[in-house]
């Protein structure tokens, strides 16, 4: 190749790059900045609240005094088992005659759960503790009596009610000569119910099944039982105190239960919270009273003779009332 044909060439390829350098559309696209691009912002949620749970009130333990509503002392009897009733063992004492068939009521003996503890009196109702009642138009009003109870009041000399035992009228003696109808409305009054025969049989020997309150062994200086000639205040004998803390209940006054008396009712086995019959004519009395016998004093034993209307210088009555209760 001539050297005149290599400067053209040359030449021609500085025309091109003039030409694309010159011709070259201008680029109009602005440059880039550091625009701030907008960031997904998290609203921040409530957080949850727990409801708070109610916290149980622990129950009181076996014993626990307290006072109710109309100013009485109770002691708290825990739900639990005992076994109820008598097998053989009578701590050695020999029925008096007229108690010889009652044993066999007493009769097999069994396992009971009281599955809802209670407050129970820690005395017997005294004639001070009544007289409130009675004080209060207790007589008058029909709210605290059950039918059969205001039927039977409906019949009464209203004049000489309430009856007055001769010689028991101390106000911190138990309060004796009262129906079971008049113990029950009393018991309505006070925001409670007589207990029933396995809640007093229970508070009296507890979880042992104990023959006496205090052991199995008889101590006539625990109870006004042996040899006696009237009642004593309620709040005598604390020696012969039961587990819970209970008074006088293997003497002083036999006490009025809530059930009917059946007297094969124990071969039914009802060994959950039992009631006793629903229908009878007459009301179990538990625990010995003023002038008795031993065997009576027993916590098993079960009086089996008086009706509702019946009353005598020998039966008082406590009662109980529901944990939650006045």
């Amino acid at each position: 190749m001539t050297y005149r044909k290599l400067v053209c060439l040359a030449s021609l390829a500085a025309a091109v790059v003039v030409i694309v350098a010159c011709g070259a559309p201008e680029n109009t696209t602005p440059p880039a900045t550091n625009t701030p691009q907008p960031t997904n912002t998290v609203t921040p949620q409530p957080t949850a609240t727990e409801t708070p749970q109610p916290v149980a009130t622990p129950l009181p333990e076996a014993g626990t005094p307290r006072v109710d509503a109309h100013g009485i002392e109770q002691v708290y009897v825990p739900a639990g088992s005992f076994v109820m009733g008598t097998g053989d063992d009578t701590a050695g004492l020999q029925a008096p005659a007229w108690a010889r068939r009652e044993l066999d009521w007493e009769k097999p003996a069994h396992e009971v759960q009281l599955t809802t503890g209670y407050w129970i009196d820690k005395t017997e109702v005294s004639n001070a503790d009544f007289q409130a009642f009675v004080d209060d138009g207790g007589y008058r009003k029909q709210e605290f009596w059950s039918e059969a109870g205001w039927q039977w009041l409906s019949q009464q000399d209203a004049e000489n009610l309430p009856v007055a035992c001769e010689g028991e009228e101390a106000a911190d003696h138990p309060r004796v000569c009262v129906t079971w109808y008049e113990a029950e409305a009393y018991a309505r009054w006070r925001g409670g119910r007589l207990p029933t025969e396995a809640e007093w049989e229970y508070a009296a020997r507890g979880p042992e099944s104990l023959i006496f309150p205090w052991g199995n062994e008889w101590d006539s200086s625990r109870a006004n039982v042996v040899d006696s000639t009237g009642t004593q205040p309620v709040n005598s004998y604390p020696e012969g105190a039961s587990w819970v803390g209970a008074l006088n209940m293997a003497g002083n006054a036999m006490e009025w239960a809530q059930d009917w008396l059946g007297l094969r009712y124990y071969r039914e086995n009802v060994n959950i919270d039992p009631q006793g019959p629903e229908t009878g004519s007459l009301k179990v009395e538990k625990g010995g009273w003023w002038g008795s016998d031993p065997f009576v004093a027993r916590s098993a034993y079960r009086h089996f003779e008086d009706r509702p209307t019946y009353q005598d210088h020998h039966i008082g009555f406590r009662i109980v009332t529901p944990v939650d209760g006045p």
